[in-house]
Protein backbone atom coordinates (compact mmCIF):
# COMPACT_ATOMS: atom_id res chain seq x y z
CA UNK A 1 0.00 0.00 0.00
CA UNK A 2 1.72 3.42 -1.09
CA UNK A 3 0.93 6.79 0.61
CA UNK A 4 -1.54 8.92 -0.70
CA UNK A 5 1.27 11.53 -1.19
CA UNK A 6 4.42 9.35 -1.70
CA UNK A 7 6.53 12.41 -3.34
CA UNK A 8 5.66 14.66 -0.37
CA UNK A 9 6.02 11.92 2.35
CA UNK A 10 9.43 11.16 0.46
CA UNK A 11 10.94 14.78 0.78
CA UNK A 12 9.61 15.28 4.00
CA UNK A 13 11.12 12.47 5.55
CA UNK A 14 14.59 12.46 3.63
CA UNK A 15 14.57 16.05 4.96
CA UNK A 16 14.29 15.48 8.06
CA UNK A 17 16.47 12.14 7.94
CA UNK A 18 19.09 13.68 6.91
CA UNK A 19 18.80 17.05 9.26
CA UNK A 20 18.79 15.29 12.06
CA UNK A 21 21.82 13.18 11.37
CA UNK A 22 23.56 15.98 10.54
CA UNK A 23 22.21 17.83 13.77
CA UNK A 24 23.29 14.74 16.13
CA UNK A 25 26.99 15.37 15.65
CA UNK A 26 26.74 19.17 17.53
CA UNK A 27 24.48 16.87 19.80
CA UNK A 28 26.21 13.95 20.92
CA UNK A 29 29.81 16.40 21.24
CA UNK A 30 27.38 18.58 23.64
CA UNK A 31 25.91 15.91 25.03
CA UNK A 32 29.12 13.83 25.84
CA UNK A 33 31.15 16.76 27.40
CA UNK A 34 28.00 17.59 29.54
CA UNK A 35 27.91 14.01 31.27
CA UNK A 36 31.82 13.66 31.03
CA UNK A 37 32.64 17.04 32.80
CA UNK A 38 34.21 19.26 29.82
CA UNK A 39 33.66 21.27 27.42
CA UNK A 40 32.09 20.76 23.89
CA UNK A 41 32.01 22.48 21.18
CA UNK A 42 31.27 26.31 22.21
CA UNK A 43 33.04 28.49 20.22
CA UNK A 44 32.36 28.24 16.72
CA UNK A 45 28.83 30.59 16.25
CA UNK A 46 25.99 30.16 19.07
CA UNK A 47 26.39 27.23 21.44
CA UNK A 48 29.02 25.86 18.76
CA UNK A 49 26.70 25.29 16.37
CA UNK A 50 28.88 26.26 13.18
CA UNK A 51 31.62 23.85 14.53
CA UNK A 52 29.73 20.80 12.32
CA UNK A 53 29.39 23.19 9.59
CA UNK A 54 33.08 24.04 9.59
CA UNK A 55 33.86 20.30 9.62
CA UNK A 56 32.03 19.44 6.95
CA UNK A 57 33.22 21.65 4.71
CA UNK A 58 36.71 20.60 5.74
CA UNK A 59 35.84 17.03 5.16
CA UNK A 60 34.42 18.05 1.30
CA UNK A 61 37.78 20.11 0.92
CA UNK A 62 40.24 16.94 1.46
CA UNK A 63 41.34 14.99 -1.09
CA UNK A 64 38.66 12.20 -2.21
CA UNK A 65 42.29 9.84 -2.88
CA UNK A 66 41.75 6.40 -4.00
CA UNK A 67 44.83 4.01 -2.99
CA UNK A 68 46.36 2.66 -5.71
CA UNK A 69 46.34 -0.89 -4.79
CA UNK A 70 42.91 -0.86 -3.74
CA UNK A 71 40.33 -2.36 -6.18
CA UNK A 72 38.70 1.29 -7.21
CA UNK A 73 35.62 0.34 -8.30
CA UNK A 74 34.62 -1.65 -5.36
CA UNK A 75 36.49 0.56 -3.31
CA UNK A 76 34.05 3.57 -4.59
CA UNK A 77 30.69 1.82 -4.39
CA UNK A 78 30.94 0.43 -0.93
CA UNK A 79 30.16 4.06 0.89
CA UNK A 80 26.74 4.14 -0.99
CA UNK A 81 25.62 1.02 0.41
CA UNK A 82 25.29 1.68 3.64
CA UNK A 83 23.63 5.05 2.95
CA UNK A 84 21.15 3.75 0.36
CA UNK A 85 19.72 0.26 2.97
CA UNK A 86 19.57 2.88 5.64
CA UNK A 87 17.38 5.32 3.65
CA UNK A 88 15.55 2.43 2.41
CA UNK A 89 14.18 1.19 5.39
CA UNK A 90 13.08 4.62 6.88
CA UNK A 91 10.62 4.57 3.19
CA UNK A 92 8.28 1.91 5.69
CA UNK A 93 8.56 3.77 8.57
CA UNK A 94 4.97 5.15 9.56
CA UNK A 95 5.99 8.48 11.28
CA UNK A 96 2.14 9.36 11.84
CA UNK A 97 -1.05 8.72 10.78
CA UNK A 98 -0.72 9.20 6.72
CA UNK A 99 3.01 10.06 6.72
CA UNK A 100 4.69 7.11 5.31
CA UNK A 101 6.50 6.57 1.98
CA UNK A 102 4.96 3.12 1.71
CA UNK A 103 2.91 0.97 4.05
CA UNK A 104 3.99 -2.98 3.26
CA UNK A 105 2.53 -5.56 4.66
CA UNK A 106 5.78 -6.91 5.31
CA UNK A 107 7.51 -3.50 6.45
CA UNK A 108 9.42 -5.69 9.42
CA UNK A 109 10.72 -8.32 7.13
CA UNK A 110 11.89 -5.70 4.75
CA UNK A 111 13.48 -3.74 7.51
CA UNK A 112 15.13 -6.88 8.52
CA UNK A 113 16.56 -7.53 4.59
CA UNK A 114 17.70 -4.05 4.47
CA UNK A 115 19.95 -3.98 7.91
CA UNK A 116 21.17 -7.55 6.71
CA UNK A 117 22.36 -5.63 2.98
CA UNK A 118 24.04 -3.41 5.29
CA UNK A 119 27.25 -5.51 6.27
CA UNK A 120 28.07 -5.77 2.42
CA UNK A 121 29.43 -1.94 2.50
CA UNK A 122 31.64 -3.06 5.33
CA UNK A 123 33.04 -5.96 3.98
CA UNK A 124 33.39 -4.88 0.43
CA UNK A 125 35.48 -1.57 1.77
CA UNK A 126 38.13 -3.40 3.99
CA UNK A 127 38.54 -5.91 1.15
CA UNK A 128 38.86 -3.50 -1.66
CA UNK A 129 41.09 -1.21 0.51
CA UNK A 130 43.89 -4.27 0.35
CA UNK A 131 44.92 -3.04 3.83
CA UNK A 132 45.17 -5.43 6.58
CA UNK A 133 43.57 -3.76 9.46
CA UNK A 134 40.97 -2.99 6.88
CA UNK A 135 40.32 -6.50 6.01
CA UNK A 136 40.24 -7.42 9.53
CA UNK A 137 37.90 -4.36 10.71
CA UNK A 138 35.23 -6.06 7.34
CA UNK A 139 36.07 -9.84 9.23
CA UNK A 140 34.78 -8.27 12.57
CA UNK A 141 31.90 -6.28 11.12
CA UNK A 142 30.82 -9.48 9.10
CA UNK A 143 31.07 -11.74 12.19
CA UNK A 144 29.59 -9.30 14.52
CA UNK A 145 26.23 -7.85 12.40
CA UNK A 146 25.62 -11.77 11.13
CA UNK A 147 25.41 -13.08 14.40
CA UNK A 148 23.38 -9.93 16.19
CA UNK A 149 21.34 -10.43 13.57
CA UNK A 150 19.73 -13.60 14.11
CA UNK A 151 18.45 -12.17 18.02
CA UNK A 152 17.49 -9.45 16.44
CA UNK A 153 14.98 -11.00 14.59
CA UNK A 154 14.22 -13.78 16.55
CA UNK A 155 13.92 -10.99 19.80
CA UNK A 156 10.50 -9.09 16.94
CA UNK A 157 8.96 -12.10 16.58
CA UNK A 158 6.89 -12.04 20.25
CA UNK A 159 5.51 -8.70 18.50
CA UNK A 160 4.88 -10.22 15.21
CA UNK A 161 2.88 -12.65 17.39
CA UNK A 162 0.65 -9.71 19.26
CA UNK A 163 -0.02 -7.50 16.55
CA UNK A 164 -0.15 -10.90 14.01
CA UNK A 165 1.27 -8.52 11.71
CA UNK A 166 4.56 -7.80 10.11
CA UNK A 167 2.89 -4.38 9.00
CA UNK A 168 4.99 -1.47 10.91
CA UNK A 169 1.34 0.46 10.89
CA UNK A 170 -0.40 -2.25 12.64
CA UNK A 171 2.20 -2.88 15.15
CA UNK A 172 1.29 0.96 16.11
CA UNK A 173 -1.86 0.54 16.05
CA UNK A 174 -1.99 -3.06 17.93
CA UNK A 175 -0.80 -0.90 20.65
CA UNK A 176 -3.62 1.25 21.85
CA UNK A 177 -4.29 -0.89 24.95
CA UNK A 178 -0.49 -1.26 25.82
CA UNK A 179 2.59 -0.56 24.75
CA UNK A 180 4.63 -3.52 23.34
CA UNK A 181 7.72 -2.40 25.93
CA UNK A 182 5.29 -4.25 28.73
CA UNK A 183 4.86 -7.50 27.61
CA UNK A 184 7.87 -8.01 25.71
CA UNK A 185 10.50 -5.81 28.02
CA UNK A 186 13.13 -8.77 27.59
CA UNK A 187 12.28 -8.46 23.66
CA UNK A 188 13.18 -5.05 23.65
CA UNK A 189 16.27 -5.36 25.92
CA UNK A 190 17.85 -7.72 23.04
CA UNK A 191 16.97 -5.58 20.31
CA UNK A 192 18.38 -2.17 21.67
CA UNK A 193 21.58 -4.29 22.35
CA UNK A 194 21.28 -5.97 18.67
CA UNK A 195 20.61 -2.11 17.55
CA UNK A 196 23.70 -0.95 19.22
CA UNK A 197 25.87 -4.16 17.54
CA UNK A 198 24.17 -3.62 14.64
CA UNK A 199 25.20 0.32 14.04
CA UNK A 200 28.55 -0.48 15.28
CA UNK A 201 28.41 1.92 18.25
CA UNK A 202 30.28 1.86 21.76
CA UNK A 203 30.60 -0.36 23.24
CA UNK A 204 29.86 -2.38 20.16
CA UNK A 205 32.93 -0.18 17.86
CA UNK A 206 35.12 -3.66 17.35
CA UNK A 207 35.31 -3.02 13.55
CA UNK A 208 36.75 0.26 13.70
CA UNK A 209 38.60 -0.05 16.62
CA UNK A 210 41.35 2.66 17.03
CA UNK A 211 43.83 1.10 19.34
CA UNK A 212 43.66 -2.25 17.70
CA UNK A 213 43.05 -1.33 13.75
CA UNK A 214 43.79 2.08 13.39
CA UNK A 215 39.89 2.94 11.86
CA UNK A 216 39.62 -0.35 10.61
CA UNK A 217 37.27 -0.46 7.53
CA UNK A 218 37.40 2.86 6.65
CA UNK A 219 41.14 3.16 7.57
CA UNK A 220 41.99 4.05 3.62
CA UNK A 221 39.13 6.43 3.06
CA UNK A 222 38.80 10.58 2.89
CA UNK A 223 37.19 12.83 2.02
CA UNK A 224 33.30 12.57 0.76
CA UNK A 225 33.63 8.43 1.08
CA UNK A 226 34.54 8.69 4.45
CA UNK A 227 31.75 11.25 5.11
CA UNK A 228 29.16 8.76 3.62
CA UNK A 229 30.24 5.89 6.34
CA UNK A 230 29.97 8.79 9.17
CA UNK A 231 26.38 9.76 7.86
CA UNK A 232 25.74 6.45 7.42
CA UNK A 233 26.36 5.33 11.04
CA UNK A 234 23.85 8.33 12.29
CA UNK A 235 20.94 7.40 9.62
CA UNK A 236 21.61 4.00 11.73
CA UNK A 237 20.72 4.85 15.01
CA UNK A 238 17.97 7.20 14.12
CA UNK A 239 16.65 4.29 11.98
CA UNK A 240 17.09 2.31 15.23
CA UNK A 241 15.40 4.65 17.74
CA UNK A 242 12.71 5.10 15.46
CA UNK A 243 12.45 0.93 15.10
CA UNK A 244 12.08 1.12 19.04
CA UNK A 245 9.51 3.78 19.33
CA UNK A 246 7.57 1.89 16.74
CA UNK A 247 7.63 -1.46 17.98
CA UNK A 248 7.74 -1.04 21.49
CA UNK A 249 6.43 2.35 22.69
CA UNK A 250 3.38 3.16 20.34
CA UNK A 251 4.97 4.95 17.51
CA UNK A 252 2.88 8.35 17.39
CA UNK A 253 0.47 7.70 20.30
CA UNK A 254 -0.02 9.77 22.83
CA UNK A 255 -1.90 12.12 24.36
CA UNK A 256 -2.66 16.34 23.79
CA UNK A 257 0.56 16.81 21.45
CA UNK A 258 0.06 16.13 17.01
CA UNK A 259 1.36 12.47 16.34
CA UNK A 260 4.13 13.33 14.73
CA UNK A 261 5.57 15.33 17.67
CA UNK A 262 4.67 11.96 20.24
CA UNK A 263 7.74 10.26 17.33
CA UNK A 264 10.27 12.51 17.44
CA UNK A 265 10.32 12.92 21.40
CA UNK A 266 10.17 9.37 21.71
CA UNK A 267 12.45 9.08 19.44
CA UNK A 268 15.26 11.87 20.00
CA UNK A 269 14.70 10.42 23.80
CA UNK A 270 16.49 6.85 22.51
CA UNK A 271 18.98 8.57 20.50
CA UNK A 272 19.94 10.31 23.48
CA UNK A 273 20.32 6.83 25.00
CA UNK A 274 22.52 5.72 22.10
CA UNK A 275 24.86 8.59 22.95
CA UNK A 276 24.54 7.82 26.79
CA UNK A 277 25.89 4.51 26.53
CA UNK A 278 28.69 5.23 24.47
CA UNK A 279 29.98 7.97 27.34
CA UNK A 280 29.86 5.24 30.07
CA UNK A 281 30.54 2.22 28.57
CA UNK A 282 33.65 0.23 27.85
CA UNK A 283 34.48 -2.05 24.56
CA UNK A 284 35.07 -5.49 25.39
CA UNK A 285 37.04 -8.21 23.61
CA UNK A 286 35.79 -9.22 20.47
CA UNK A 287 35.33 -12.65 21.86
CA UNK A 288 33.54 -11.98 24.57
CA UNK A 289 30.91 -9.73 22.40
CA UNK A 290 31.04 -13.29 20.16
CA UNK A 291 29.96 -15.45 23.32
CA UNK A 292 27.07 -13.09 24.31
CA UNK A 293 25.82 -13.16 21.20
CA UNK A 294 25.93 -17.43 20.90
CA UNK A 295 25.52 -18.26 24.66
CA UNK A 296 23.33 -14.96 25.58
CA UNK A 297 21.45 -13.33 23.64
CA UNK A 298 20.47 -16.46 21.12
CA UNK A 299 18.79 -18.69 23.95
CA UNK A 300 17.35 -15.36 25.39
CA UNK A 301 15.47 -14.40 22.47
CA UNK A 302 14.18 -18.13 22.02
CA UNK A 303 13.26 -18.02 25.49
CA UNK A 304 11.27 -15.31 25.02
CA UNK A 305 9.68 -16.39 21.95
CA UNK A 306 8.56 -19.76 23.08
CA UNK A 307 7.05 -17.89 26.25
CA UNK A 308 5.10 -15.28 24.45
CA UNK A 309 4.05 -18.27 21.85
CA UNK A 310 3.04 -20.19 25.13
CA UNK A 311 1.09 -17.31 26.74
CA UNK A 312 -0.75 -16.45 23.64
CA UNK A 313 -1.81 -20.21 22.87
CA UNK A 314 -3.21 -20.50 26.49
CA UNK A 315 -5.22 -17.57 26.59
CA UNK A 316 -6.51 -16.86 23.73
CA UNK A 317 -7.09 -19.61 21.48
Amino acid sequence: MISPHPIAALIGILIVVLSIASGLIWIERRLLALWQDRYGPNRVGPFGLFQVLADTIKLLAKEDWIPPFADKPVFIIAPAIIMVTVLMSFAVLPVAPGIIISDLSVALLFFLAMSSLGVYSIVLAGWASDNKYSLLGGLRAAAQMLSYEVFMGLSLMGIVLLAGSFSLTDIVHAQQRIWFIVPQFLGFLLFLVAGLAETRRLPFDLPEAESELVAGFHSEYSGMKFGMFFVGEYLGITLISAMITILFFGGWMGPVLPPIVWFLIKTFFFLGLFILIRASLPRPRFDQLMAWAWKLMLPLALANLLVTGAVLLAFYR
